[in-house]
């Protein structure tokens, strides 16, 4: 059977409820905090948080260069919140010392949707998940301003963007992980099986 091995970015951030989410898909999940358990795993996702914090013990665990290295290299992986941030090759507003791993042509704007206060749920037509529109939960939500021509624009929300795919990457300005609906991590599992089946040939 290809059950693959997604790790969950484990720095910060809603790290079990990714695990739980994985598990629903038929994914082995795991947390990821050094570089030696990012070696073993088939693909990554990168939870919601502070992207700042993250990106910054990022560096301190030593996970940076390697993140982007494996990411350069193909790796699959998804981003939910300040994961897209992280994803994104370009940060409109960055707060200092703030890196990203890249990965997809997009310009993000962070907090675009408001404060923590101003948080709020919706639903989302997102391509390729099948049934009803995702409902969505946007906690101090990042919106993308842009794409690149490789880039794809799966969902929007009030004329933002707030899915996007660009290859073995996948980034939501949302939080799917926090519905009980795992069919955006069912997505990512297939893209996953799709890319270690490629790799096998």
């Amino acid at each position: 059977m290809n059950t693959p091995v997604i790790g969950v970015l484990a720095l910060q951030g809603d790290v079990r409820e990714h695990l739980i989410a994985l598990a629903a898909a038929d994914a082995v999940a795991r947390p990821v905090r050094r570089p030696e358990e990012l070696a073993e795993v088939d693909a990554l996702v990168l939870p919601g948080g502070e992207s700042t914090t993250i990106s910054k013990l990022a560096v301190l665990f030593g996970l940076m260069e390697p993140l982007r290295a494996r990411v350069r290299a193909g790796l699959p992986v998804y981003g939910t919140c300040a994961g897209l941030i992280l994803l994104a090759d370009k940060i409109l507003d960055p707060r200092s010392g703030q890196e990203t791993i890249g990965g997809i042509d997009m310009i993000v704007r962070r907090n675009a949707f408001g404060r923590q206060n101003e948080s709020f749920e919706a639903a989302v037509d997102v391509k390729g998940v099948e049934g009803a529109p995702v409902e969505g939960v946007f906690i101090r939500a990042p919106w993308v301003e842009s794409v690149g021509a490789a880039a794809e624009v799966l969902a929007e929300h009030d004329g933002h963007i707030v899915a996007v795919r660009q290859g073995n990457v996948l980034a939501t300005s949302f939080h799917p992980e926090l519905t009980g609906d795992h069919r955006v991590h069912a997505l990512f599992v297939d893209m996953v099986r799709a890319n270690r089946t490629a790799e096998s040939l």
